[in-house]
């Protein structure tokens, strides 16, 4: 664990490696992430659904995604994620013999978060009449049951997507789209303080540029080396 001083030092070395235009661009993505909002992904068990899910999340400014493991494992597609997971954190959720969704809900709890259970059901509140007064946990059920009977007893609230067709439902990836479309702008437009804190964004702009520099290991190794030879002299 590197303390405040050695984690922007460390930046700073790191970033002697990466052109001003890719350090801008990180800022300015920086500036517009989020864990106001998250998504969480309740034993998806088709890849390209999941990975597409995570893509979507990266696009609109979602920081972490948190992945429930039941009766499924998680696992991605390369093609649908076109890398979108080296830039968010995903928080997995894997205990063998234990409820996966009841630790995660836990979890969010103790991080402030009202937790929303997806159901299709023309009763449920629609997604866009939810408050955005406190932090919010988007929960995306399976492709064949959707959400647990555990999730939909223990969430805070049940939403939908209003849906004017035949068909009752729609596809996990769609869904998790047109949620973020509903809730992102509505968040960016209010007054809350919705954006990363310093802290979290000094850690995030260290992670970001250990994966954006080649061989960031050696150099974070020789570094370190370097500074704790120097405090000896």
């Amino acid at each position: 664990m590197l303390t405040p001083l050695q984690r922007q030092l460390l930046s700073d070395h790191l970033g002697q490696y990466i052109s001003d235009h890719k350090k801008d661009f990180i800022e300015k993505v920086l500036a517009d992430r989020t864990r106001y909002i998250t998504v969480v992904m309740e034993d998806i068990y088709q890849s390209h659904n999941a990975s597409a899910v995570v893509r979507t999340c990266e696009c609109m400014g979602i920081q972490e995604v948190h992945i429930i493991e039941n009766a499924s494992t998680y696992s991605v597609n390369p093609r649908v994620l076109h890398g979108a997971n080296k830039w968010i954190h995903l928080v997995r959720y894997k205990e063998k013999n234990l409820n996966n969704t009841e630790t995660c809900f836990k979890s969010l709890r103790e991080n402030g978060y009202r937790i929303l259970a997806t159901d299709p059901r023309p009763e449920c509140v629609s997604i866009g009449e939810i408050p955005i007064d406190q932090k919010l946990a988007i929960v995306m059920g399976n492709e064949l049951h959707g959400t647990s009977a555990y999730a939909q007893a223990h969430a805070d609230e049940k939403v939908n997507i209003p849906m004017y067709g035949f068909t009752e439902s729609m596809n996990i990836s769609v869904s998790a789209a047109i949620c973020l479309n509903t809730m992102i702008p509505r968040l960016r437009n209010s007054q809350v303080d919705w954006r990363l804190s310093e802290e979290e964004k000094n850690e995030t702009r260290l992670e970001w540029y250990r994966k954006s520099v080649r061989r960031s290991d050696l150099i974070e190794r020789e570094f370190f080396a370097r500074l704790l030879k120097n405090s000896y002299q």
